[in-house]
């Protein structure tokens, strides 16, 4: 999965993981960007190219790594818990 932080300005963060937990409407995922509470970014599931937007519910550091949680915008969002 590809992840983007949207934010204004031109320059564009992106990075590539790997959802830890996925569900219809959140999803939670390990990140280096520079993500906090309510910022907006955008999911793209990379074998289809499905795009999902969605806010950063909560962040949580621990032992130097960052999980992220973020509630999909336009609702219950179907692609991220199919294999």
């Amino acid at each position: 999965m590809l992840i983007t932080a949207l934010r204004a300005g031109s320059t564009r963060l992106r990075e590539a993981t790997v959802v830890e937990f996925g569900g219809s409407e959140h999803v939670i995922f390990l990140s280096s960007l520079p993500l906090e509470f309510d910022d907006k970014v955008r999911i793209e599931r990379d074998r289809n190219g499905a795009t999902a937007d969605g806010k950063v519910i909560a962040v949580q550091y621990h032992e130097g790594r960052k999980a992220v949680a973020v509630r999909f915008l336009q609702g219950p969002c179907a692609w991220v818990t199919q294999p």
